[in-house]
């Protein structure tokens, strides 16, 4: 059996210390997928002008925030890199090197949904100035890896306006326009539309004020092309969490 594609949407590091439903859904995750022989995280939290795979054996664990509780820098993902399979994503697709650790794009949701740190596990950066179609061309590239039990898994937020978030703890119903794009991507990546997925600011209700910027969606682009040619995504999971911060998860095969 091929191994599925995967998209999550990691939310505030501080998902990995909450009570929440999308947290509940990462711990379980690894229940509901095989389990993977390596992984290749695409992070919304490191974007590049060209791609670039991180060839780190032993790959840091980044804490790229500020400002939160002292327990988050505590935590440590002592997950070991994969140098030559790095080194084969990176000839599939022409990225650069880097010897980058991991972001909490990347490991909240493997802490999560694979505590013991036992599965190789490397970064593939996103290129926010280029297009979702460049996105779903770079993750057809990766494709192949799907036969070697081998996931992609993009890492992102289904929604994300911090401008537009309504404070307030746990989980919420969501504003009309937060439900409206929320639906509208469910039902694009049920159906497998290609076109309207490259094309979503244009076609979605409410894109942009969905993604002001694109950082954290491109990782579904990935993830959706590495599914390759008519891959259909089904959702894992959907909550909302600050009035509009979807939490939604994906498949692709």
């Amino acid at each position: 059996m091929s191994m599925p594609t995967i998209f999550v949407s990691h939310g505030a590091p501080t998902l990995i210390l909450s009570d929440a439903p999308a947290r509940t859904f990462l711990t379980g995750l690894s229940q509901q997928i095989p389990r993977p022989t390596a992984i290749v995280a695409v992070s919304a939290h490191w974007d590049t002008d060209v791609p670039v795979v991180s060839v780190a054996r032993k790959p840091d664990t980044i804490h790229d925030f500020y400002g939160f509780p002292e327990a988050l820098y505590q935590l440590r993902y002592a997950a070991p890199g994969a140098p030559a399979l790095a080194e084969k994503v990176a000839k599939l697709t022409g990225a650069a090197h880097d010897h980058r650790g991991l972001d909490h794009g990347a490991w909240v949701p493997a802490m999560l949904a694979w505590p013991e740190a036992d599965i190789p596990i490397f970064q593939l950066s996103v290129q926010p100035a280029l297009s979702p179609a460049h996105h779903i061309a770079l993750g057809r590239k990766l494709a192949s890896l799907r036969e070697e039990g081998i996931l992609v898994m993009g890492s992102g937020s289904a929604i994300h306006n911090l401008r537009a978030l309504v404070r307030s703890e746990g989980a919420s119903e969501p504003e009309p326009w937060a439900q409206a794009f929320d639906d509208w991507m469910a039902d694009t990546l049920e159906k497998g539309d290609e076109p309207a997925l490259a094309d979503y600011r244009a076609r979605a209700p409410y894109a942009r004020e969905a993604h002001p910027t694109e950082e954290h969606l491109l990782p579904l682009h990935v993830a959706y092309g590495a599914a390759g040619e008519g891959a259909r995504g089904r959702a894992l999971h959907r909550s909302f969490t600050l009035g509009n911060l979807s939490m939604a998860a994906y498949a692709f095969g």
